[in-house]
């Protein structure tokens, strides 16, 4: 069982979805951040981020496309102006934005597998509580990552195990064992579509943004459903 014990870090809520902006964004699929955005209501707070954004930056030609400045522009609700975005900004710009949004409503829950911990956080105090047995329990100092219902920000050593025109396979043991393929891991799935960059080759440190789909209890394998990784 992939159990993690909790950890109290420092540092501003917000911070990690800030320190993704000096990464490399090798992997985005834009369906998915569409999808989750709109199914989790968050088109409001999206929109002033995005507002925000577009306020602060010297490039005028973004905000007057995505908001219809030009003649006849109209004004635009907020899904369309968040899809309009998506379009014209750069990929770690718009995954800055979705971060920023989920971490301020506090639905990611950040796992270091390497060293074997999960930041306390709001979110990971409502996985704790609402897992069976779970009601009035959340100070209890571990976690099973299958528990977790909202998104999570997995950091670890990852290499590429299969490719094909519709998905890539990557896989993360917990810990750091002699032989990664003894033990506990994490397999994250992507759709190939989504990779902007060529996944390295050999074993290389990413972060991942998805959602846990299954433990795999034969294969002791914790199933991640990628959305965004930095490298």
């Amino acid at each position: 069982m992939l159990v993690l014990a909790v950890a109290r870090l420092a540092g501003g809520r917000r911070g990690g979805a800030r320190n993704l902006t000096y990464s490399i964004c090798f992997y985005l699929h834009d369906r998915s951040v569409m999808d989750h955005y709109q199914m989790r209501g968050y088109a409001a707070a999206l929109r002033r981020e995005v507002e925000q954004r577009t306020s602060d930056s010297k490039d005028g030609t973004i905000r007057a496309t995505v908001f219809g400045l030009s003649a006849g522009g109209g004004r635009r609700d907020n899904s369309e102006i968040v899809s309009k975005y998506m379009e014209v900004a750069e990929p770690i710009s718009v995954i800055g934005i979705i971060m920023d949004v989920l971490e301020e409503n506090d639905v990611i829950v950040h796992v270091d597998l390497a060293g074997g911990t999960v930041r306390r956080n709001a979110a990971l105090t409502r996985a704790l509580a609402n897992r069976p047995g779970g009601e009035g329990r959340s100070s209890q100092q571990d976690v099973r990552l299958r528990d977790i219902e909202d998104f999570v920000l997995i950091r670890g050593r990852f290499r590429k195990i299969s490719r094909s025109d519709e998905s890539t396979v990557l896989l993360a043991p917990y810990g750091d064992p002699d032989d990664a393929s003894q033990g506990p891991r994490v397999r994250v799935t992507c759709a190939t579509e989504g990779l902007r960059n060529e996944v390295p080759s050999g074993t290389f440190s990413a972060r991942c943004l998805g959602k846990v789909q299954d433990w795999n209890a034969e294969e002791a394998v914790l199933e991640v459903q990628a959305m965004a990784i930095f490298r």
